[in-house]
């Protein structure tokens, strides 16, 4: 099973490379922009995508200029927000999403669906990245399908997006 797992998660990597690389170089720019200006970047994760969040601070190599999120949060024009979801149609997400959009406040977000007029995110967001997680990889024993990589494929998506923004900022291991 372990073999059809790694084809299957190689798959939707890519998947996620080859149909979302324009995508991923215009969020790397937009946080970029509050990283070079005198704002923040914050990212705003949601259900699992947590891990995103935990992983962008903790890492080896941490995302320079990240400052946590919280609800309570005090955002500002010059600030970057990019929101990791499951879905485009999670509650708590949409609501975060509107209010930077009225705010004017631009702001990248990561979801599975694709980024088309039915997708409320998408038309909220700056940029949008879809995750292209569309179920389960694997078949289990009564026909279902089981192990759906949304983690997984927002680390992904992360990483991207990080490896552009640091190259965008020049930064090398000697900064971080």
């Amino acid at each position: 099973m372990s073999k059809i797992l790694t084809t299957q998660l190689s798959g939707l990597l890519q998947r996620i490379t080859q149909n979302e690389e324009n995508a991923i170089e215009e969020t790397a720019r937009l946080l970029a922009q509050a990283a070079i200006g005198e704002g923040h970047v914050y990212f705003a994760c949601f259900g699992e995508m947590q891990v995103v969040e935990l992983n962008a601070f903790q890492a080896v190599e941490p995302f320079h200029k990240l400052v946590c999120w919280t609800a309570d949060t005090v955002l500002t024009e010059a600030d970057r927000v990019c929101i990791f979801t499951r879905s485009a149609h999670d509650t708590e997400a949409l609501a975060l999403a509107q209010e930077l959009h009225q705010r004017f406040i631009p702001f990248s977000a990561v979801a599975n669906e694709a980024g088309n007029a039915e997708n409320p995110l998408a038309d909220l967001a700056y940029t949008y990245i879809s995750t292209r997680v569309k179920g389960g990889l694997l078949p289990n024993d009564v026909g279902q399908r089981i192990v759906v990589p949304h983690a997984i494929a927002g680390l992904f998506v992360y990483e991207a997006v990080k490896i552009a923004y640091d190259e965008m900022l020049a930064l090398d291991e000697e900064e971080l």
